[in-house]
């Protein structure tokens, strides 16, 4: 999750479509800068990397890198990490974000630390990657923000303190980072560092359930389908459940298989609910309880939701399918068929005897 949205900051570092440097400024344009103020000179290599043109991207940026250009060299580090146009080499990405990190860019820090975290390109080290990670955050980067929430809750490599973290992680979940949306509320509803606040815990997962963190939505929809926190509201809760459990989460779709049986929030459908527990039990999520419910759906019903299952997120083919698949037609009487390898004349000649004679 963290290499996808370094990967996006990345690409969202330089608008596109302005003004080169060396282009001559016309009269229109400098009136247009005194109202909007001076544009921004365009960055080709970034706008190649933009565009998916990354070979053009390595070498418009190789010279501006080896001139010591910081976000130059965590272009190329995200070139070599992710193997865009140029074989993936963890190593070399890892040395060009060292340079970059040398260089003070917050992006290669952050990166350089997930590296280390891990032990990619880099030997594993987490006393290395929690001082970069602080080193990111001091400089604003978000989601080093949250790691260093995450590692201060930890209490190994950062000091142990919930109040830190729970400053932090507000930070990183006010700049609508997901996951930390997700942890602060729960920070929220539990008291962690701070005094407890389930109605503004409940708001924060909810916020991170719009940005389609299943973890969240699934959480969400418990509060809902309880109360706690947000007036309870079954049938919100089945809309959330429902959501999760169409992106594939065993957990959310036996909760979803529940309110079908039952009919709470949701129209009763007992084959729907077996589909659900069919493909929760092809994750190993079995439940009694739910086993229990479904005891009195009718066998063709089952056969139908476990078919179902079995295709799912596709359907079935269906009896009109079937019937356009070409079949294949017995030759008319009169046409000419070939002899078959194995009709009598048509195998080859034993070695040392001659071949057959035409009588």
């Amino acid at each position: 999750m963290m290499r996808r949205l370094l990967l996006a900051a990345l690409v969202a570092l330089t608008p596109l479509g302005v003004v080169a440097q060396d282009e001559p400024v016309s009269p229109a344009d400098a009136i247009s800068d005194e109202i909007f103020g001076p544009r921004v000179p365009t960055d080709y290599a970034f706008g190649a990397f933009q565009r998916g043109y990354f070979l053009t991207a390595l070498e418009l940026a190789l010279p501006r890198a080896e001139e010591g250009e910081a976000s130059a060299q965590t272009l190329i580090a995200e070139l070599y990490a992710k193997g865009l146009g140029v074989a993936q080499n963890d190593q070399r990405a890892a040395g060009w974000y060292q340079l970059a990190a040398n260089g003070g860019d917050s992006l290669a820090i952050f990166a350089l630390a997930l590296a280390y975290e891990d032990g990619i390109g880099v030997p594993k080290n987490r006393a290395r990657a929690a001082d970069l990670f602080s080193k990111a955050a001091d400089a604003g980067y978000v989601p080093a923000k949250y790691n260093m929430a995450l590692l201060h809750v930890e209490g190994i490599y950062a000091s142990p303190s919930l109040v830190t973290a729970a400053a932090l992680m507000k930070e990183a979940a006010d700049a609508e980072l997901p996951e930390a949306q997700y942890d602060y509320g729960s920070m929220l509803i539990e008291g962690a560092g701070m005094v407890p606040d389930p109605v503004e815990g409940a708001r924060y997962i909810g916020l991170a359930a719009g940005q389609n963190l299943i973890a969240a939505q699934i959480d969400y929809a418990t509060l809902l389908y309880l109360g706690q926190g947000i007036e309870k509201d079954v049938a919100a809760a089945a809309t959330w459940y429902s959501r999760a459990a169409d992106a594939g989460n065993a957990v959310a779709q036996n909760r979803y298989a529940k309110l079908l049986a039952v009919g709470e929030g949701v129209t009763l459908n007992l084959e729907d609910a077996a589909m659900w527990r069919a493909l929760a039990r092809r994750q190993g999520l079995s439940d009694p309880s739910l086993d229990r419910l479904l005891i009195s759906i009718p066998p063709a019903e089952l056969t139908r939701a476990e078919e179902r299952a079995r295709f799912w997120p596709s359907s079935p083919p269906s009896v009109e399918t079937v019937l356009e698949i070409p079949t294949v037609t017995t030759p008319p009487a009169d046409a000419q068929v070939l002899p078959a390898p194995t009709d009598a004349g048509e195998e080859p000649a034993a070695a040392g005897t001659s071949e057959p004679q035409d009588p």
